[in-house]
Parts: C-alpha cells; structure tokens; sequence
C-alpha cells in the first residue's frame, strides 16, 4: 500500500513539479511561522518565567484558565467580544455585499470609477491615521458631535461615553471596509453567466428582480464561505483599533479578550502564562464555532470549507 501512495506522489510531482516548487515557500512559511509556534501553547499550562525558559518552567495545570473563568473580567469580555462580533456580522458583514449590488447596477462607468476609488481610500489609510480621524470627529468640539448637538443631541465627548462606543466603531468599520470588501463581491458577479440575466429580461424580470434573483443568487456561494469564517472568529476581533480608541471609562463596553490579553501579557503586570491560557480559550472557541458553522452550512446549502 505504501509503494503504490509512493509512487502516485512521485508521479504527481513529475507531472506538477512547478505548482509544488510555487507552494513550497508558502507551505514553509506556515510551518515555520504557524505551526512550530504552536508548541508555544504549553506555557498557558505552566507557571511561565523568562529565567527559567519554556521547559523548566514548573506546570500548573489549569489553573489559569480557572481563574480567568473565575474573575471578575470574564463575562464582561466574552459580552463585549461577542457583541462588537455580533454587530459586525448583522451591520458590516453585509454592507459591502448591498454596496456591491448596487455598484454594480451603475451605468456611468466614469461615476462608477469616482466612486470606487472613494470608496477605497480608506483601506489605504495607516489605521494611527483613522483612528486619529474618528477620535477627531466626536470629540467635544469634532464635526460629528456638532452635527448631532445641531440635531439636540446635548454637547459631550462620544468617545468618553461606554454607551457610544460600539456604534462610533460598527460605524467606523463600516466607512474603513465597505468599499475594499465589496471588490471580492464585484468580483464574483463579473462571473455571473450573461445569459441568466437575458433569461430573466425575456422573462418580464426588470433590474431589481434582476439583481434578487439573478445576481445575488449567483455571488451566494462565496457570501456562505465569507459567512463562515466570520462565524469561525466570532470571539477574535482586531485589537489595534481599539486599543487606539478606547479609554478606562470605556471598558465596559470595549475592553474585548484581545486588549485584555495585550495589557496582561505585555504591559503592566507579564503574566505571559495568564494570557496565553486566554488566548488559547479563545482560538478553541473560535475553532469549534468555525466547524459547527461549516458542519451547518453543509446540512442546509451546498456550500462549505470542506
């Protein structure tokens, strides 16, 4: 049995020796970078110090994963991870998805550019630079908060309020990805076969029923794998952009798993032990939510990672 797989992959590696020479720099770079740190992990079971290095480290069990289900941080983090995830799935998970329908139905091909390229220029903004932007726009004085004092909302720092924090970021996220998100989407619907739409003109079908039933149809495949590796980081969330925005008086509603890994592992008290038992609670989650929602997406559609 070993000579005959021995023999297929030789002669698979004749037949494609140039895809395999391609791959080999990536497959290196992921073994390298990605798989031989995981071993890494076994400091979340040890009670860790620089000194003593990783192996000579005394083992602690689960005793930090006890105390961070113990404490006083864990529901509020796993709230406020969940949540920021929850609306980023309903309001900037399908934005680019509407903006792309849309765009797509332009027939100014110059307007259509224009507003491409406005759309993407946020993506291409340094995020110190976007945040400096946001933290700008609701200050005391910032043009957001005029606008909305203007509408009689009373004068204050929106950032300084826990209460609008999450809609400043869904809402920032939304301005910062909309229009690089949607190229993906742009994408799939230039795949879309022209004859389904000549169908449904000699059908009576006008370009809003087009776009329901033609289109969005056509781009579903890629919306339902985009859906589930969204789903598969639902307790991940980018920690840069908080960390940039939020302030103590904000925590209870934007202090996430990752800023709080971040403060315990690497800035006040080190607790490298503490934070890694955190972080590897985290990526466990996210990985069996990762296959619960592939093993639904293969029971209902057609459709999966594998």
């Amino acid at each position: 049995m070993m000579k005959v797989w021995s023999n297929a992959i030789r002669k698979d590696f004749r037949l494609h020796k140039y895809l395999y020479i391609m791959i080999f720099p990536v497959a290196l770079h992921y073994l390298l970078f990605q798989y031989v740190p995981m071993y890494g992990a076994i400091i979340a079971f040890k009670d860790y110090h620089v000194a003593k290095g990783l192996f000579d480290s005394p083992w602690v069990g689960w005793k930090h994963f006890v105390d961070f289900f113990d404490s006083y941080y864990f529901w509020r983090l796993l709230t406020n991870t969940f949540m920021l995830n929850l609306y980023q799935l309903l309001f900037v998970f399908p934005a680019p998805i509407l903006f792309a329908l849309l765009l797509n139905e332009l027939v100014g091909k110059q307007f259509k550019r224009l507003v491409q390229t406005v759309t993407y220029l946020p993506h291409f903004i340094s995020l110190i630079v976007i945040c400096g932007m946001i933290t700008q726009f609701v200050s005391r004085d910032g043009v957001i908060t005029d606008l909305l004092v203007w509408l009689g909302m009373e004068r204050t720092a929106l950032l300084g309020q826990p209460e609008n924090f999450r809609t400043i970021y869904i809402v920032s996220d939304i301005w910062q990805t909309i229009g690089w998100s949607s190229i993906i989407y742009l994408a799939a619907i230039s795949g879309v076969n022209p004859e389904l739409y000549e169908a449904a003109r000699m059908d009576g079908a006008g370009r809003g029923k087009q776009m329901l039933y033609v289109t969005l149809p056509g781009i579903a495949p890629i919306i339902v794998i985009l859906l589930i590796l969204k789903i598969g980081s639902m307790l991940d969330i980018g920690f840069e952009k908080i960390i940039l925005l939020y302030n103590p008086n904000t925590y209870a509603t934007a202090d996430v798993i990752n800023t709080f890994v971040y403060r315990r592992g690497l800035t006040s008290t080190l607790e490298f032990s503490y934070a890694t038992a955190v972080g590897l609670f985290q990526s466990t989650v996210n990985f069996l939510m990762l296959v619960f929602a592939n093993w639904f997406s293969r029971k209902v559609s057609e459709t999966s990672l594998w």
